[in-house]
């Protein structure tokens, strides 16, 4: 903040000159110009300047202006002009006026009016002598009486122009030693600030007084100086003004005047700067408005109201790209004794808060936002709302920055695998008045599914199906009760698992979708129930569902839990039948089935091995339809593993006679030799080349925006991943995730 003279109406102080000027000492002082001036304060000025050309570009010249122009500049137009020109912005509005004329070589017409007129008077005839024994001052004392009389009944206009009268035709107030007296200029002055200026229309001649009063040393009473700048404030037109009189540049100008009086600024008082910095925010000039208000109270020790504070906020709020100087606004207020934590306990000091989360959410800073509404938390005498609440209400802008604010910070928990900290977040979005998005709610759900924390998922589930059914928020998709379920399946939390159904079905009024049924299944497979997954399957197609390739490996799963091959096959059968081809996992856990010692079991394998690599030849030549992990028949590294199992089950089958060892190897033994080698082969090199091919495409996919997120719900949110039936067959245990 610096003082008036650094003030212009396109001023803009960058936040590194801030935090540089508040490092600096605000208790040296000095007078330059009748004014006071903090030296911090005008160095600061001197190195904003210096920047200011260092980094930007030459501005282009000034434009010339006549004697009309330099008239109709208000006050921080001519402090503007003056520095674009390199002359003095300090000043009254006259000084300021005169330096320009002068700068420009334009000559006052009035000057030129008065020499023509004294250059007839001095052209008299010869031989004659005029004697002039009237009173020198007759003029001078009447005009003086008129003015103190039309003063005293409130004539202020009749004043006024009586003044200016007297003024120009005594050469500015003096004559013989004979000026103006002060009481004179007090009379007048207080006619003029009757009933607020009347209206600021006696505002120009107001300032015009002050401005003399100052040039004339004569002290200004400092309750009507303070009265003339707050009068002139407060209009509802542009810059602060009634209806075109008054304004913001002639309270400037009034302010400039006083601070140049022998008393300088300790005559304006702390509500006479806080009116002006308020109009300064409601018109837009945040800049200056900061800047004054740091001179309060860096250099004055002013302790400013809080609706100050808060309406310099606000106005840089609005702006949407002056966060910083909201910041400032708010370091001011702590400098001036304003605890964060209490402010809210008033509607200005939410006001001023909910200002510092709008920029906060404006520059990204959602650390700093969340310590802002936890700081309006703590203020008492908010009942029966918390400050915080208040807070994020108080605006349309203000609760839509709280809004953003969490869900950017719950995506960064989430991101962080941090679950407490999102559950914590959403549980503080309905307190604080703000409505979390499905969005949001999917997100702390699955992160909570993530870490196999079933009840609060479940809990947090329930509470989102409420809000559904109040209308407050959008219902859950099927997709996140199957993501609870499988939760509470891993946990062994079956009473949670009823509940979650139950759920399920109020909710979509439904028994549920594939996955549903997938997960049900996978319970019944782990306990080695094939005639109940038989009876699933059967349900879902009289429900309408389809079974896909998950659903008939689950199956298959279940009958490696009772040793059953004839029904594995059974399923790899039906499968086709309609039209759901089987993958690897499928035909990895058929081969599982078939590790039960006996000869059937081996030959069984065989057929299922032979099966399995006629799909691997149709695939090399038609090419992969589909995700890898769901559509490929491609034997992994695992497949390799059962068939050697299978190939020591057949040799244990010939040793004990029940086959001829040459049959088993011309017959049994070549579709199981046929996987083991299949790595060797010719077709395993162009099978990894089509792999590199579908990994190229997948990278390429993943460089569009959609990619990643479509693939990411495909595999997490649509089918329950495979190894949930390796596990059932596999002896290294892994979690099923969904």
């Amino acid at each position: 903040a610096y003082s008036l003279s650094h003030l212009s109406t396109n001023s803009h102080v960058p936040p590194s000159t801030f935090r540089r000027d508040l490092r600096r000492s605000p208790t040296s002082k000095t007078v330059i110009g009748g004014s006071r001036a903090t030296v911090a304060l005008n160095v600061a000025a001197e190195d904003e300047t210096k920047e200011a050309i260092l980094t930007e570009p030459s501005p282009p010249p000034p434009v010339d202006l006549d004697y009309e122009t330099i008239n109709r500049l208000t006050f921080r137009e001519l402090q503007k002009e003056c520095k674009e020109r390199g002359l003095g912005a300090i000043g009254n509005t006259a000084l300021l006026r005169n330096n320009l004329l002068n700068h420009m070589g334009i000559i006052d017409p009035m000057i030129a009016v008065r020499a023509a007129a004294e250059l007839n008077e001095e052209c008299t005839p010869e031989g004659i002598e005029y004697c002039d024994e009237s009173d020198p001052f007759y003029e001078y004392n009447l005009i003086l009486s008129e003015i103190n009389k039309k003063a005293q009944v409130g004539h202020w206009k009749g004043a006024t122009r009586k003044l200016k009268k007297l003024a120009r035709r005594y050469n500015d107030n003096q004559i013989n030693n004979k000026i103006i007296p002060r009481e004179t200029y007090i009379s007048v002055l207080k006619s003029c600030l009757e009933d607020r200026l009347h209206g600021a229309r006696a505002a120009e001649p107001a300032r015009k007084i002050l401005e003399e009063m100052s040039n004339l040393n004569y002290p200004i009473p400092p309750e009507l100086g303070n009265a003339c700048v707050v009068s002139c404030l407060g209009g509802r037109s542009p810059n602060g003004a009634h209806e075109g009189f008054g304004g913001i540049d002639t309270a400037l100008a009034m302010l400039a005047a006083l601070e140049a009086t022998e008393e300088g600024s300790k005559t304006i008082a702390s509500d006479t700067y806080g009116s002006v910095i308020m109009a300064l925010s409601a018109d837009g000039a945040a800049e200056e408005a900061v800047l004054l208000s740091r001179s309060m109270v860096v250099e004055h020790s002013f302790t400013p109201e809080i609706e100050v504070f808060a309406a310099l906020a606000d106005s840089a709020a609005k702006d949407g790209e002056k966060g910083e100087i909201v910041f400032h606004a708010m370091t001011l207020a702590k400098a001036a004794g304003y605890v964060l934590d209490d402010i809210a306990s008033t509607k200005p000091g939410r006001d001023l808060l909910a200002s510092g989360v709008i920029a906060a959410e404006q520059t990204d800073n959602t650390a700093l936002g969340l310590r802002l509404l936890t700081a309006a938390a703590k203020a008492e005498g908010c009942e029966p709302d918390g400050g915080d609440a208040l807070v994020a209400s108080s605006s349309k802008a203000a609760q839509r920055a709280s809004t953003l604010i969490h869900r950017r910070a719950i995506n960064t928990a989430v991101q962080n695998n941090d679950w407490k900290l999102a559950v914590r977040l959403l549980q503080l979005m309905p307190k604080r008045s703000l409505t979390p998005s499905a969005w949001v709610w999917r997100k702390v759900v699955t992160v909570c599914c993530k870490n196999e924390k079933s009840r609060k998922a479940t809990a947090l589930l329930l509470d989102w199906v409420k809000l559904s059914q109040e209308f407050k928020a959008d219902p859950p998709p099927l997709r996140i009760f199957n993501n609870v379920v499988n939760t509470c399946e891993i946990c062994g939390e079956e009473e949670l698992t009823l509940l979650v159904f139950e759920a399920m079905k109020s909710t979509h009024d439904t028994d549920g979708n594939t996955i549903t049924f997938n997960i049900a299944l996978k319970r019944l497979a782990k306990q080695g129930q094939t005639a109940a997954c038989e009876g699933i399957i059967i349900g879902m197609l009289e429900a309408g569902i389809e079974p896909n390739v998950v659903t008939y490996t689950t199956a298959v799963g279940a009958c490696v839990k009772a040793m059953d091959s004839v029904k594995a096959y059974e399923w790899l059968r039906r499968m086709r039948s309609r039209n759901v081809g089987p993958n690897f996992h499928t035909y990895n856990t058929a081969l599982a089935s078939c590790l039960d010692g006996s000869l059937e079991g081996s030959q069984r394998g065989s057929l299922i091995a032979e099966e399995m690599m006629q799909d691997v030849d149709n695939e090399l030549i038609e090419g992969l339809k589909g995700p890898t992990d769901y559509a490929s028949v491609i034997p992994d590294k695992y497949t390799k593993v059962l068939a050697r199992k299978l190939l020591k089950q057949l040799r244990e089958n010939w040793r004990s006679g029940d086959i001829e060892m040459q049959v088993a190897k011309l017959t049994v033994r070549v579709a199981l030799k046929a996987l083991v080698d299949f790595d060797r082969s010719e077709e395993a090199t162009k099978i990894q080349k089509q792999r590199d091919a579908m990994d190229l495409l997948k990278k390429a996919l993943a460089a569009d925006s959609d990619g990643p997120s479509v693939v990411e719900i495909d595999k997490s949110e649509v089918d329950v991943d495979f190894t949930a039936v390796n596990m059932l067959h596999k002896d290294s245990h892994r979690t099923m995730e969904v």
